[in-house]
């Protein structure tokens, strides 16, 4: 056996034998039939196993529980479908990488045995590991059905494991911000609202879980898609949701949204979004934006120029930026903000978050918007 891949096994093993292993991620396979692997450490009716999850192009995704006692030899003839790994532990990290002549090395192997080798064991840590997500969906909830999210029986469509573990995560950021939201009958708005998963999920989540009264509209350009959220929301008995066709600029409603969200608005249709609902007055704002590509193009700042001469590393300081300017816009609206992670980068890598939440006893600041405009003008000369 090739020295690297007895080394990257004996520390997988060995820091899955101790609970100490937060995941080993398999990339580059040789089979291209195959995505990546991700190998944890589990208890399976009272074993100690490492599960090794291995996603598909198609996009399904196999799972393969490993008894400690075959786990070295198993592991070996998995790590040969591999050309990088990379192990982390709670004590440390190592990477097995496969050069392209075929030469195979684990760079800080040393260091992570040694680490592994002084520590305790952790149980405690992997039965945490193991526990059943608490999750606000199930999965077997009737608009899940509807929408094609999961089947009759109530499973997860493979295709829509992602899906699923995205709007279960924002529905667990608007749990977080409950306190700022009024405990009795509610507003909300999801301006550029699409497909309208997310709409459904936290009309249900509002209505179905937390027992509100629900005054909810959902608003995109698209009649279609309108149209076919509204014949859902009929079937379900979703009385209190509706879904207008219209341009967001124009939206106006009657009452004041407590809560206004947004999922992927794309480029500039984020920060309309942001627009209306700070105009509005609106007291949580939840909006995970989409593409960025205004910055891209409108760039001027030749202190930055050392960035933005290569092309990808200019797109990450203009995705960068323009979240940041749009923090800073609400901040001068009186609102306290914040950018937060959604979901695993590896279910998406737009999994960024915008969070303000409207200040109780604070105007709109002039100071910040000052500040605001001098940002403008440093990055695009406006």
């Amino acid at each position: 056996m090739n020295n690297a891949i007895q080394t990257i096994s004996e520390l997988i093993c060995l820091a899955s034998d101790k609970s100490l292993i937060k995941k080993a991620t398999f990339s580059k396979p040789t089979d291209k039939s195959i995505v990546r692997a991700v190998a944890t450490a589990r208890l399976v009716k009272g074993e100690k196993v490492i599960q090794i999850e291995t996603f598909t192009a198609d996009n399904k995704a196999f799972h393969k529980n490993i008894p400690m006692s075959e786990a070295r030899n198993e592991l070996a003839s998995t790590v040969e479908c591999y050309m990088q790994i990379n192990l982390i532990t709670s004590v440390g990290e190592c990477e097995y990488k496969v050069s392209k002549s075929g030469n195979s090395t684990v760079i800080g192997a040393q260091k992570l045995l040694t680490a592994l080798s002084q520590s305790e064991s952790s149980d405690t840590a992997l039965m945490s590991n193991n526990k059943v997500k608490d999750r606000i969906l199930k999965g077997d909830e009737p608009f899940l059905k509807l929408l094609g999210i999961s089947d009759i029986n109530g499973r997860i469509h493979d295709k829509k494991q992602s899906k699923f573990r995205q709007i279960n995560r924002f529905l667990e950021h608007i749990r977080d911000v409950l306190k700022y939201l009024p405990e009795g009958d509610i507003r909300i708005c999801d301006l550029c609202c699409g497909k309208s998963y997310l709409s459904f999920a936290v009309y249900h989540y509002f209505a179905n879980v937390l027992g509100r009264n629900v005054s909810m509209t959902g608003a995109d350009l698209k009649q279609d898609v309108v149209d076919y959220c509204s014949s859902v929301a009929i079937r379900l008995g979703f009385e209190g949701l509706e879904f207008i066709c219209g341009d967001i600029t124009l939206y106006e409603s009657d009452v004041r949204p407590d809560l206004v969200i947004s999922l992927h608005a794309c480029d500039t249709a984020t920060d309309i979004v942001l627009e209306k609902d700070s105009y509005c007055g609106a007291k949580v704002i939840l909006s995970t934006p989409c593409c960025h590509h205004e910055l891209n193009h409108k760039l001027s700042c030749p202190e930055l120029e050392f960035i933005a001469k290569y092309s990808m590393l200019k797109q990450k300081l203009c995705d960068a930026a323009t979240d940041a300017m749009r923090l800073a816009l609400l901040e001068a609206k009186g609102y306290d903000t914040d950018a937060l992670e959604l979901i695993d980068p590896e279910d998406t890598p737009k999994n960024l978050m915008l969070r303000a939440i409207k200040k109780k006893h604070q105007e709109k600041s002039d100071v910040a918007m000052e500040n605001y405009r001098a940002i403008r003008h440093f990055l695009m000369g406006e």
